[in-house]
C-alpha cells in the first residue's frame, strides 16, 4: 500500500493505493500475519481457537475472513441522543468499506456517546468512563487496530486517552462540524449565539415568537458545533498530534467528502497495523507542543487545557499549564472564527483547513514529527494552500492582540486557573472588584434573576463547588450569567471566576479551572461576599485581597461539603479524580504502566 498526495477535501489529502484484498500489501511491512494480536484468538489450535472461529462463522463470516486479515475495531460513539453523532452509523459503513478494500476485516464496537447537551450533569463526568471503556473494548477483543468515530467535545479526548493506554495502531475519524446557518441575514453559530440571544431575551429585546423561531436555527444538520468550540478544538489538536488524516477534521459532516474521508480512514488503518504504527511511535513532546500551538492559533477552547494534559499523561509526556501559557504568549489567534472572530467551521474548511493554518505557524512547529499518514508533519504543511486570508489570517494581522489562553496564578489558584483573553473584554483584563459568591449553580441562578441583587458591573461573580469533585464532574458552569438587572442596563460582560469549565463556544471575561477546587479545600472555598479580588492578565495574576491570618482563620473553620453519592461510577470518580491542572483523569489510569494481555482460556 503506497501513500500519495492529491487534491481533495478540497485542499489536499492522503490517498492510498492498495494491493490485492487478500491481506497482503505492497511495499515493506514491519509485521507478518503471524505477528497480529488477533491471531491469539483465531489461530489457536485448541478448543478456545475452535470456539472463536466457530462463533465468527455463526455470523455468516468465512473462516479465512478472521484468519488471514488484520482485525479492525471501529469504536463508534453514535447515539440517537447525540445529534453531533447522528450520522456516525453511516460513516461506520464507509470505514468498513475502506477496511475491506485494503484487506482488513472490520468490526463495529459501540461505546458510550457523550452528546454534550443531553448528558447530565455533564459529559466531563463521563470522559474518563469512555476512556476506560475504549481501552477495555480494545483489550478484551481480538483487535489489531482501531478507528475511533467521534467528535463531540469529550468523545475525542476520552477515546484517545483509552487508545493511547491500549497502545495498538489507531486513528480518528472525526464527526465533522455541522453546516452554517443564518438568522435574519446574520451568520449564527451553535452555542455562541445561543448565549448571545439568551442575554437579549432576558433583556427583553427578543420576543417569544422570535425565541421559538431561533430554536430551529444555528443547528441545521448533524455534526459538531460549527464554531471554534471544544469539538473542533480537540479534533484539530488531534490532527496536529498526528493522529488523524491531514485535512480531515474541518470537513463538514454533511459534505460528500466526509464519507470519502471515512473510507480513507478504514484503508489507512490496515496499513498502520502492518507497519505497527502505534500512538507511542507518533506521540512526543514535540507533537504535543504542536497541538498546543494549533490551539492558540485557532483561538481554541479553554477546555483543551484539561484534555491535552490528560492525554499527555497517558502517553508519559511531560506537559504542564506553564507550557501552554508559554506557547500562547508566542502564537497569536489567526483563525477568524467564533467566539474570538466572525466565521464558522465551514468557512475554515473552504479557507484550507488545518494544514493551511499550520503553514501560517510553521516556524512554531516541530515539523519532523511522525503522523498516521506514515510521513512527517512537514509533508502536509508544505503541501497545504491558504485560500482565504481573512479566515486564516497572516501573522502580521491576527484576530486579536490578546492570546487564546492565559494561565493565572496567585493565592486564589496556586496551581493555576485559565482564561481566554481573545474572547474577553479588554477593559476587564486588569480589574479589581468586590466578590459576589455562590456555593452552587442553583443558588446562583436564583440570585442572578433577582432584580434587587446587590451588585454592579464592577462586581466579581464567584461560583465554587463546581470542580471535578465538587459538582461533580467539572461542568460548563464557568460562563456565569450576567445578573438580570444588569442585562437590562446593557451590561454584557463582567469578571467571573470559578473552579468550573466554560463551553468552548462561549465568550466573556471568565477565569476558569481554579485549582485546587473549593470542594477539596482550595482557596476559592475561603472567599466571602465583599472580599476584593484582583485579576491582572498581563501579569498572569489572580489575587484575593484578604490578609493571610484571616485566610488561616477561615481555613480552620472550613468544613468539606457533604457528597450525596454513595455508589456507582460517581462515587468512584470522586474518590479518584485528579485536579484540573493535572488533567482531571483518574489517578489509577495515568502513566504508561503496561496491562497484561487477557488470557484467551
Amino acid at each position: 500500500m503506497e501513500a500519495v498526495l492529491t487534491r481533495g477535501y478540497p485542499e489536499w489529502t492522503l490517498r492510498l493505493r492498495t494491493g490485492n484484498v487478500s491481506g497482503n500489501t505492497k511495499g515493506p511491512m514491519t509485521r507478518r500475519l503471524e505477528d497480529l494480536r488477533s491471531r491469539r484468538w483465531y489461530a489457536e489450535q485448541g478448543m478456545r481457537g475452535f470456539a472463536h472461529r466457530q462463533r465468527m462463522q455463526q455470523m455468516g463470516l468465512r473462516r479465512d475472513d478472521v484468519l488471514t486479515r488484520p482485525i479492525i475495531g471501529i469504536v463508534n460513539t453514535w447515539s440517537d441522543l447525540s445529534p453531533c453523532h447522528a450520522h456516525l452509523r453511516e460513516r461506520a459503513e464507509a470505514v468498513k468499506r475502506g477496511v475491506l478494500m485494503a484487506g482488513g476485516m472490520p468490526f463495529e464496537l459501540p461505546a458510550m456517546s457523550l452528546g454534550e447537551v443531553m448528558v447530565k450533569p455533564t459529559t466531563m463526568l463521563y470522559r474518563n468512563f469512555l476512556a476506560m471503556e475504549t481501552e477495555e473494548l480494545l483489550r478484551s477483543h481480538p483487535i489489531d487496530g482501531a478507528v475511533l468515530l467521534g467528535g463531540c467535545d469529550k468523545t475525542v479526548p476520552g477515546m484517545w486517552m483509552g487508545a493511547i493506554s491500549m497502545g495498538i495502531p489507531a486513528l480518528l475519524c472525526p464527526a465533522g462540524p455541522m453546516l452554517n446557518d443564518r438568522h435574519q441575514g446574520r451568520v449564527v453559530g451553535a452555542g455562541t449565539h445561543t448565549r448571545m440571544f439568551w442575554d437579549e431575551r432576558q433583556a427583553g429585546r427578543i420576543d417569544a415568537a422570535e425565541w421559538v423561531q431561533l430554536e430551529s436555527r444555528m443547528t441545521r444538520s448533524p455534526g459538531t458545533c460549527n464554531t471554534m468550540g471544544t469539538a473542533s478544538t480537540m479534533t484539530s489538536m488531534v490532527e496536529a498530534l498526528g493522529l488523524a488524516l491531514p485535512g480531515s477534521t474541518s470537513i463538514p459532516a454533511m459534505d460528500a467528502a466526509h464519507p470519502r474521508m471515512a473510507a480513507d480512514c478504514g484503508a489507512r488503518i490496515v496499513q498502520m497495523v502492518w507497519d505497527d504504527l502505534t500512538p507511542q511511535r507518533i506521540l512526543s513532546r514535540g507533537s504535543f507542543l504542536n497541538a498546543v500551538a494549533v490551539q492558540m492559533a485557532l483561538g481554541g477552547s479553554t477546555n483543551a487545557a484539561v484534555h491535552i494534559l490528560a492525554m499527555a499523561r497517558r502517553a508519559g509526556i511531560a506537559l504542564s499549564l506553564d507550557d501552554l501559557d508559554r506557547v500562547a504568549r508566542r502564537v497569536p489567534v489567526l483563525a477568524n472564527l467564533f467566539p474570538s472572530g466572525e466565521g464558522l467551521m465551514e468557512d475554515f474548511y473552504y479557507a484550507g483547513g488545518l494544514p493551511a493554518l499550520m503553514q501560517r505557524i510553521r516556524d512554531e512547529l516541530s515539523l519532523d514529527e511522525l503522523t498516521v499518514s506514515g510521513q512527517a508533519l512537514r509533508v502536509q504543511v508544505e503541501a497545504a494552500r491558504i485560500i482565504d486570508d481573512n479566515t486564516i489570517r497572516p501573522l502580521e494581522r491576527p484576530i486579536s492582540d490578546r492570546p487564546a489562553l492565559a494561565v493565572l496564578r496567585g493565592n486564589l489558584a496556586p496551581e493555576g486557573a485559565v482564561m481566554k483573553p481573545s474572547a474577553a473584554t479588554p477593559a476587564l483584563m486588569q480589574h479589581r472588584g468586590r466578590a459576589l459568591v455562590f456555593d452552587s449553580q442553583a443558588q446562583m441562578q436564583a440570585a442572578l434573576a433577582d432584580e434587587s441583587l446587590d451588585c454592579d458591573e464592577t462586581s466579581v461573580l464567584v461560583l465554587r463547588n463546581a470542580g471535578p469533585v465538587g459538582a461533580p464532574g467539572m461542568p460548563e458552569w464557568g460562563g456565569l450569567p450576567i445578573p438580570k438587572k444588569l442585562l437590562a442596563r446593557g451590561v454584557r460582560d463582567m469578571l467571573r471566576i470559578s473552579d468550573a469549565r466554560m463551553s468552548g463556544t462561549h465568550y466573556g471575561s471568565c477565569v476558569l479551572h481554579a485549582s485546587p477546587e473549593a470542594a477539596v479545600g482550595g482557596p476559592l472555598a475561603l472567599v466571602r461576599n465583599g472580599d476584593e479580588i484582583e485579576v491582572d492578565m498581563a501579569q498572569r495574576r489572580l489575587h484575593l485581597h484578604v490578609p493571610d491570618d484571616e485566610l488561616a482563620r477561615r481555613r480552620a473553620a472550613w468544613v468539606a461539603p457533604v457528597q450525596p453519592f454513595q455508589r456507582g461510577w460517581t462515587q468512584l470518580y470522586q474518590r479518584h479524580v485528579m485536579q484540573a491542572h493535572e488533567g482531571a483523569d483518574l489517578d489509577f489510569l495515568t502513566g504508561t504502566a503496561p496491562t497484561p494481555e487477557p488470557s484467551i482460556y
